[in-house]
C-alpha cells in the first residue's frame, strides 16, 4: 500500500518528523550506523515488525553489517523473549536472502557449553562490577541469566560489551514496564563509556519509532542512573 496517496498529510508530518527533523536535531545526532542499531534493536523491543521490514534495508545501505544485525536479534531472545523475537529473525533472514546475502553467517560463539557459565559471570563483572561474581549464586534464575543470557549472548563477537549494553537499553525501553531493569542498564552502559548525553541521543533517535511515553520514561532512567 502506497500511504503516501493513501494518507498524504500524515505521511508528510511522519516523514519529516523521523527522517529529518529527529536525525539532523542539533546535539542529538547519532553515526548512521550507530542509528540504525539503536532503531532497529527499539523496534525489536516495541514489536514493531512491519516497521523493522521497512528500516532493515536502509541500515544495511548506510553500513551497518548483518552480523551485527544478526547479533542483535539473537541477543533480544534474553529481553524480549522467544515468543516475541521469533518474528524479527524471520524478516531478517528474508531481507538479507533478498539482498544475496547467504546464510548462515560466519559463527561469532567463543563460548562452550562447559564454560558458557564462567564466561558469562565474567562479563556480567565487567559491565556491573566485581560483586556480580557471586550473583549468579543467589537462585537459578540468576545462574540462567550468568549461563544464558551473558554466556551465550555477550560473549559473542559481532558486536562489543559497549554495543550490547546500548542494544539492551533500546530493548528494554521499548518494551516498557522494565524500569528497573533499565535504570541498571542505563548504570551498565555508563560504565562501558556510553555516557549520560549518549544514552539521551540514542532515546531522542529512538522516539518516532517507540513514542513519547516510553521515550520519556527513559530519559528518567538515564537520569536517576546517572544520580
Amino acid at each position: 500500500m502506497n500511504y503516501k496517496e493513501t494518507d498524504p498529510e500524515f505521511m508528510e508530518r511522519l516523514e519529516h518528523f523521523a527522517f529529518d527533523e529527529v536525525v539532523n536535531e542539533e546535539g542529538q545526532q547519532l553515526d548512521a550506523q550507530t542509528r540504525y542499531l539503536a532503531i532497529l534493536s527499539a523496534l525489536m523491543g516495541c514489536q514493531g515488525v512491519d516497521a523493522y521490514r521497512e528500516i532493515l534495508p536502509r541500515a544495511l545501505a548506510e553500513g551497518l553489517s548483518p552480523v551485527a544485525v544478526k547479533e542483535a536479534v539473537y541477543q533480544s531472545a534474553d529481553y524480549l523473549g522467544m515468543g516475541r523475537m521469533w518474528p524479527f529473525l524471520r524478516v531478517t533472514n528474508e531481507v538479507l536472502e533478498e539482498r544475496g546475502v547467504a546464510l548462515p553467517l560466519e559463527g561469532q560463539a567463543t563460548t562452550t557449553m562447559e564454560d558458557r557459565l564462567e564466561k558469562g559471570v565474567q562479563a556480567q563483572a565487567d559491565i556491573f562490577g566485581e560483586h556480580m561474581k557471586e550473583a549468579w549464586k543467589a537462585g537459578h534464575i540468576n545462574r540462567w541469566l550468568a549461563a544464558n543470557c551473558f554466556g551465550d549472548y555477550y560473549t559473542r563477537t559481532g558486536l562489543d560489551l559497549a554495543q550490547r549494553e546500548m542494544i539492551t537499553f533500546c530493548f528494554l525501553a521499548a518494551q516498557g514496564g522494565c524500569e528497573p531493569q533499565l535504570t541498571a542498564h542505563a548504570k551498565g552502559n555508563m560504565n562501558m563509556g556510553n555516557d549520560k548525553e549518549f544514552l539521551l541521543r540514542v532515546v531522542s533517535q529512538c522516539l518516532p519509532y517507540i513514542g513519547y511515553p516510553r521515550s520519556l520514561n527513559a530519559i528518567s532512567c538515564i537520569q536517576k542512573a546517572a544520580e
